[in-house]
């Protein structure tokens, strides 16, 4: 499979799973519906979608030659100089806005900040392994230097293992090596990792998706906002006990509650990655292809097919 259809399946992949999964956490649809299968109302994307976007836009207008600075330099041209953030960010993304405004630079700008441990930074990583596709040190090295402009710790780890796994997924490895690469970003004694080790536990113990539902659920919960340490082994373990089936991925995905837009918008576009832009129904494509700018207003001026295929030409 080609290298652009990988990308656009990705991008596309993400953008679905952040609208189904915004959608299927609602208690209006959820009444309706039960379950959520496809796209109703008025599903858009919400700050993920966007956020990726910004990452591939810093990305494209940068040549690929990330700095802290072309990070800086973008958060500035597309967030501050366009009047901030709108609504549905996420704390540590809004804390860090607040920190550039203040004249704090990175990496301080996501050290000290707001829950900078979430999954905010992870949510936006994708771009980082389309573009550096099959190199996943690459990959992760591009994440974290996006990363740390809003998130420290867990929050960078998380980023990086998901443009890592992004990355294999890419150039079709098996959801095992995927897994296994994930996990490989995190240390070991972190909050992020000792949870990715009760979640490979938890997945090797269930053996199917159905079987490990309610630990993925219970296990993982943290009281009052979702951090990496719930969401990233969540996301890793659907993925993996779907077996990276686009179509199953976003069923699970999108339907599990609580943080589902940023674990749909992840699990989607590991499948996309995989399975490329021929797994994703051409009406869902057509609904997501352009974000709705709903956090991030210039998101708005972009497509995901568009940007999918210029982070495929950019020089490596």
């Amino acid at each position: 499979m080609e290298k652009i259809e990988r990308a656009k399946g990705c991008m596309v992949g993400l953008a679905c799973g952040d609208a189904l999964g915004d959608v299927g956490r609602s208690d209006l649809f959820r009444k309706r519906y039960g379950i959520i299968t496809n796209f109703y109302g008025d599903a858009r994307s919400t700050d993920d979608t966007e956020f990726a976007v910004l990452s591939a836009r810093i990305l494209l207008d940068c040549k690929g030659q990330l700095t802290r600075q072309a990070v800086l330099d973008g958060w500035k041209k597309y967030i501050l100089d366009q009047g901030g953030l709108f609504d549905r960010g996420g704390a540590p993304l809004y804390g860090a806005v607040a920190n550039l405004n203040r004249g704090m630079l990175p990496p301080q700008s996501g050290r000290f900040n707001v829950n900078n441990d979430d999954d905010g930074a992870a949510m936006r990583a994708a771009p980082f392994g389309v573009y550096a596709a099959g190199d996943p040190d690459k990959a992760a090295a591009l994440a974290e230097l996006d990363a740390e402009v809003s998130h420290y710790t867990d929050g960078i780890w998380a980023a990086q293992a998901v443009a890592a796994a992004v990355s294999l997924a890419m150039v079709g490895a098996s959801v095992d090596a995927i897994w296994e690469q994930a996990i490989s970003r995190i240390p070991e004694d972190s909050w992020l990792g000792y949870a990715m080790q009760l979640a490979d536990k938890i997945c090797t113990d269930a053996g199917t998706i159905e079987d490990a539902w309610e630990d993925l659920h219970n296990v993982f919960w943290t009281p009052s906002h979702a951090q990496s340490a719930e969401a990233m082994p969540q996301i890793f373990s659907i993925f993996r006990l779907t077996g990276g089936d686009f179509k199953k991925g976003m069923f699970w995905a999108c339907n599990f509650g609580r943080d589902a837009d940023t674990i749909g918008a992840v699990v989607g576009a590991l499948g996309g990655a995989i399975h490329g832009l021929q797994a994703i129904p051409d009406n869902w494509v057509e609904r997501v292809r352009k974000p709705s700018g709903i956090c991030i207003k210039a998101a708005a001026q972009e497509d995901m097919l568009e940007l999918a295929t210029d982070l495929c030409q950019l020089p490596g």
